[in-house]
């Protein structure tokens, strides 16, 4: 068994000595999930919480808490981060949220740990804002999803959207009425009558829309700014990640592609078929 990083040879617990080490640059990503209840859900989607802005406090909480970390974790080392950033992906079929946060910095220690503060608080922080409403929200899948620069090269984990049959399991039952106990609830899925008569082309935009949330998250774009850099409404953007929307305009997709250098196709997972 290889020797862990943060014991000396007596084993106790020492911050690694990085100061031979040279400064190179460091990025990683980290996410996590929340999943919520329907009626919590949709007032994070729509923005109508009674304290405010739920996606607004969630980012600005993630990024203070990256900066924060080496204050939150013992053995960390304080970095000067050069870039920080939160992102929301809504999973409208299992009412939940992931959140990804990307952390830069140019040194000699990697920012996983920055990363995961980040997503981790961010996700706190949803739930702060949803606890009058929801107490059995879940916080799950914490982990690293990148990261690149240092000695051990670039790592990639598989980024699937959110299952939602942990959801349905263990202690997330307690709380919630009004059809939102137990596995049966959420496992339901939410088919619209004039949908069922064309099952292939709903598959193909349920498809399409989860192409969009890995070419952002693959891309690191950020709704806003690139809603605002393509010159069409986020608006539209956020109506067909979360469901709202059955797909996206024609010209809409066209801005947003040409915005990111990229084609239709590849945004919308369209050469796959």
């Amino acid at each position: 068994m290889s020797k862990l990083s943060h014991l000396d040879k007596d084993g106790k617990a020492t911050m690694v000595d990085v100061s031979a080490k040279t400064d190179t640059e460091r990025e990683a990503g980290a996410e996590s999930t929340i999943f919520l209840s329907e009626e919590a859900y949709a007032l994070v989607i729509s923005g109508d919480a009674p304290k405010g802005d739920i996606f607004a406090a969630a980012r600005i909480a993630g990024i203070m808490a990256a900066k924060k970390t080496s204050e939150l974790i013992p053995l960390c080392h304080p970095l000067s981060l050069s870039h920080a950033v939160i992102e929301f992906v809504p999973s409208p079929d299992d009412h939940a949220i992931r959140i990804v946060a990307t952390a830069k910095t140019t040194g000699p220690t990697g920012v996983e740990m920055e990363a995961l503060t980040a997503a981790s608080v961010a996700a706190l922080t949803i739930y702060d804002m949803v606890k009058a409403v929801d107490r059995s929200a879940r916080i799950d899948s914490v982990r690293v999803i990148s990261k690149s620069g240092g000695k051990s090269g670039s790592f990639k984990a598989n980024t699937k959207a959110p299952n939602p049959e942990p959801a349905h399991t263990g202690g997330h039952t307690g709380g919630h009425t009004g059809g939102h106990t137990g596995a049966k609830a959420r496992a339901t899925p939410r088919v619209l009558v004039h949908e069922v008569a064309a099952p292939k082309r709903v598959a193909n935009l349920n498809n399409e829309r989860e192409a969009l949330r890995e070419f952002m998250i693959t891309n690191r774009l950020r709704a806003t700014q690139w809603a605002k850099s393509a010159e069409v409404p986020v608006s539209e953007v956020y109506a067909f990640l979360n469901g709202r929307a059955r797909a996206l305009a024609p010209e809409t997709s066209e801005k947003l592609a040409r915005a990111a250098r990229s084609s239709v196709e590849m945004m919308l997972g369209r050469t796959q078929r």
